[in-house]
């Protein structure tokens, strides 16, 4: 079904150690207008007998881009590794070392209901930023944040999940996962047989 809408932006820090990432707790971005999201896979095909044999398809990356109304200084802290000094200016040094964030939000659909989303491990960029002088009508100038997204380190099963969506409107869908979605990153269930 259709989004026709998105809010509650969130990302949460990474702490990478040897089982895996620890996530903290989530906090908002800022308030959101889009989220555009483009997935690389990596392919091969084998060939026999003139034929196509078989073909194999697997997530290699991705990247997504963020639309904002605003960017506060720590969260473009938080989210590229940039500091705040103690005037409150943002400083971006080209030895900033970009951390790894998981990214979370929601998208209503048009029957009302919504679709969850957490990316498990994100690397983002600056900002870019725009700016124009007025004219003769009043044109809004936000920020885009774009970032890159990785399959996460943490194993479940034998699989290195890259995001983890749930849609409140199938059937069969725990309502508690759906209360708890912003309160936690998402951590996906051992799939089963």
């Amino acid at each position: 079904m259709a989004t026709i809408g998105m809010d509650k932006l969130y990302y949460a820090a990474i702490t990478d150690g040897a089982n895996g990432e620890t996530y903290g707790s989530p906090a908002l971005i800022g308030k959101a207008m889009s989220a555009d999201l483009s997935i690389s896979y990596a392919e091969g095909e084998l060939y026999g007998d003139d034929m196509l044999a078989e073909s194999v398809r697997e997530f290699q990356s991705g990247t997504i881009t963020l639309g904002t109304t605003n960017l506060d200084a720590s969260v473009v802290a938080a989210l590229t590794g940039a500091r705040v000094d103690s005037h409150g200016a943002l400083i971006d040094a080209s030895e900033d070392s970009r951390p790894y964030v998981a990214v979370g939000f929601r998208a209503k659909k048009s029957d009302g209901k919504y679709k969850y989303v957490w990316l498990y491990r994100v690397q983002f960029s600056t900002p870019s930023e725009n700016a124009a002088t007025k004219g003769n009508s009043i044109a809004f100038a936000t920020p885009t944040i774009e970032g890159k997204i990785y399959a996460r380190n943490k194993v479940v099963g034998t699989k290195h999940p890259w995001k983890a969506t749930i849609d409140e409107s199938e059937t069969g869908v725990d309502a508690s996962a759906i209360t708890a979605w912003f309160s936690a990153v998402y951590e996906p269930a051992a799939p089963t047989p």
